[in-house]
């Protein structure tokens, strides 16, 4: 990121005004396409974490489904199961960038971003480690900090010519999902038939008895979870990429780069998740090694719904008005996405949990039962954020991080 000389700055390079880092970002600053692309997806994660807190496995899922929870199970492997972490993903990159520029744009000196940057990340290892002992295995916050301290150290005041490589990285993603949907059609087309499920992975957190023994199991459960969803600083990279450019802030500009996204993106999570969506709906079979292959397809399409989902909030946006009701309150909750996400996981362990209330066993289907709870607990975080937001209010969870990464400046 190349920088403009501040007007403290003479012509022989010696900076004669004081220069220090600035605070968060101000309400009139915030783009409307990130916030209302957080907030909606936080919908797809509360259906897909959903899922897995009721089947304790991870994907989640029913693997004998019948009637309504047939079609249901093939929407979640469409447009839900590993296809909402990479939109935060690319929205992480993405905020790196805006933070940076924000810090920069205050005169701030390379070393006094970077500290910024890095200490807010430090914090994130350590809220995600805290949220995964206390409520919930799956968490993201740990592997976001570790990536974030990676790209703010390697990648974030590298040249465009060096951030042209993670595009690179992803025509070749492209070959490879490619590549292995040819695979599984292949064997599709010559299998020998069987009615083997899905691999699913069983979670010991998500069904252990007691919530001590629950906070023991997700403590041994998080380094691994977080060490297996790191790779995914590729798409966050992509979202630095796409901010070097401002391809969120100047919408107009972008048009054509974001329709093209768009139909690229989510047509290739939808095809490639479709042989997985039809396994587990009971309306395609197929032998073991199949399945495995179709699973490998299933998570290497959906980082493509990342970019995907993005392009179309930002199509959204461009005709959106962030005073409109609806879009008001998905972007309001889009500026408090951290205590959105972390309300999920209160909801699920209070609500889900087989020691506390166990709502998912109770009302017949699982699969139903699960995914009106996670509707209502989005809609719940939803009205509470526009709530906050007509107070000019922030998020408990991010008045907590900005204090912590913003702290007294001398």
């Amino acid at each position: 990121m190349k920088l403009k000389p501040s007007h403290g700055e003479t012509t022989m390079g010696i900076d004669t005004a004081p220069r220090t880092s600035r605070g968060p970002v101000l309400r009139a600053e915030r783009a409307l396409a990130p916030d209302l692309a957080r907030g909606a997806m936080l919908l797809i994660i509360a259906l897909a974490n959903v899922a897995g807190v009721v089947f304790a496995g991870e994907p989640g899922l029913d693997a004998t489904p019948e009637g309504v929870d047939r079609g249901l199970n093939f929407l979640l492997f469409e447009l839900v199961h590993a296809r909402g972490y990479p939109v935060f993903a690319v929205m992480f990159g993405y905020g790196l960038v805006q933070l940076a520029r924000r810090q920069d744009a205050s005169g701030a000196t390379p070393k006094q971003v970077r500290a910024v940057l890095l200490r807010r990340n430090l914090w994130l290892v350590v809220f995600g480690f805290a949220h995964a002992a206390l409520l919930y295995y799956g968490d993201f916050l740990g592997a976001y900090g570790i990536v974030g301290i990676v790209m703010t150290l390697l990648l974030l005041r590298r040249g465009d010519r060096f951030h042209r490589v993670v595009l690179v990285l992803w025509a070749l993603s492209a070959v490879e999902m490619l590549v292995i949907g040819a695979m599984v059609v292949s064997g599709i087309l010559g299998g020998s038939g069987g009615a083997a499920p899905l691999p699913s992975g069983h979670v010991d957190s998500l069904a252990a008895p007691g919530y001590v023994a629950s906070m023991l199991d997700r403590i041994g459960e998080w380094p691994v979870h977080t060490l297996t969803v790191l790779p995914f600083i590729m798409i966050a990279w992509l979202g630095m990429w796409a901010a070097r450019r401002r391809v969120l802030e100047e919408l107009p500009r972008h048009r054509t780069l974001l329709t093209w996204t768009a139909v690229l993106g989510l047509g290739g999570a939808v095809a490639g998740g479709l042989p997985a969506a039809l396994v587990t709906a009971g309306w395609l079979h197929v032998d073991e090694s199949a399945a495995s292959l179709m699973l490998l397809l299933h998570g290497v399409s959906g980082m493509f719904a990342g970019p995907g989902y993005v392009a179309v909030f930002g199509l959204i946006a461009m005709r959106a008005s962030r005073s409109g009701p609806v879009v008001g309150a998905l972007s309001a909750l889009g500026q408090r996405s951290l205590s959105g996400y972390l309300f999920q996981s209160v909801a699920w362990l209070v609500l889900l949990a087989p020691f506390t209330l166990a709502l998912g066993d109770r009302f017949g289907s699982p699969t139903v039962t699960g995914l009106i709870i996670a509707v209502a607990v989005w809609l719940t975080t939803v009205l509470i954020a526009r709530q906050l937001d007509k107070r000019r209010q922030p998020g408990p969870a991010e008045v907590v991080l900005r204090r912590l990464t913003y702290r007294p400046r001398t």
